[in-house]
């Protein structure tokens, strides 16, 4: 028995959720799927998983056997890129993430730079506003805007992000520019459910520290900012979001920003990768590239 062809099956079904995905995935015909897994389950003389008609679970068992082989894996990738000259030379595959549309408006553009800069080196950029997991993904770095959680991986602040309140000059015009969150109570608000409550809206006090939630009135309540933006630019009510989801509306006048003193401490924004010793040389050169370019680019915002 291949104990590593065995051992990246396995990882494979844990990773899909069923034997009849990660047969798709990997391109193995189910019964091998499923005669691999019983092979090492007989090998070592326990069960991994829990079958059931649907899913598949690990077994306490199982679950320290996968962080194992998991690691194993790891390490054997890592030391035959090192053979294969790939930390020294940059070149290969780099898989990166970002938000959908900051990666859009701000890291597409430095990824094209890095291209013509590093023919040898192809990207694979994933944009998606759900924070994709850098191991179990197969991720090599990550764009986070806001506080990280404790973890082993190694982050490389690149500047910060305000949340802005922005209202259209037309709704101004017509009920008022507010001077302070109060004056809210005025105002028709379109609300963006990913960073605040449809009732209520977090400032500080102006030149302070504490904060305060403010009640609003959310005519309108969407699930994405672009949304939240088009609407507030139509009229429909003063929205908050984050300062580059909506520059591009305040450049050409379509909005202004309001309430400026009593914003929120911005969030910080950072690259984000696994700490797994000496880096592969294409992600350090991306490191190196990006993060000058990223700073430059969220100063001028």
């Amino acid at each position: 028995m291949d104990r590593l062809e065995a051992m990246t099956i396995l990882l494979g079904v844990v990773d899909k959720g069923s034997f009849s995905a990660a047969s798709r995935d990997l391109g193995v015909p189910l019964a091998t799927v499923s005669r691999k897994v019983s092979e090492l389950e007989a090998h070592l003389g326990t069960r991994l998983l829990i079958r059931t008609t649907r899913k598949v679970a690990l077994t306490e068992t199982g679950a320290a056997y996968v962080a194992s082989a998991r690691r194993i894996l790891s390490e054997i990738d890592e030391t035959e890129r090192i053979a294969a000259g790939e930390f020294h030379a940059p070149r290969g595959e780099l898989i990166l993430t970002a938000p959908l549309l900051f990666g859009r408006l701000h890291i597409l553009p430095i990824v094209t730079e890095f291209l013509v800069a590093y023919p040898e080196i192809d990207v694979r950029l994933l944009l998606s506003d759900r924070n994709l997991h850098l191991v179990e993904d197969h991720v090599d770095m990550a764009v986070r805007i806001g506080r990280l959680p404790d973890s082993t991986l190694i982050a490389t602040r690149v500047g910060s992000m305000r949340t802005v309140v922005c209202v259209s000059p037309t709704l101004s015009a017509a009920r008022g520019m507010p001077r302070s969150p109060a004056d809210l109570s005025n105002v028709p608000c379109v609300n963006f459910e990913a960073l605040s409550s449809a009732s209520a809206w977090p400032f500080r006090s102006k030149g302070g520290k504490a904060l305060a939630e403010v009640p609003i009135r959310a005519r309108l309540s969407v699930t994405t900012a672009e949304a939240a933006v088009w609407a507030a630019s139509e009229g429909i009510g003063a929205t908050r979001v984050l300062h580059y989801q909506c520059a591009d509306a305040v450049r050409e006048g379509l909005l202004q920003i309001i309430l400026a003193d009593f914003e929120v401490e911005p969030l910080p924004v950072h690259l984000l990768h696994a700490g797994r010793g000496v880096l592969p040389s294409k992600m350090r050169v991306f490191l190196d590239f990006a993060t000058g370019r990223m700073r430059g680019r969220l100063g001028s915002l």
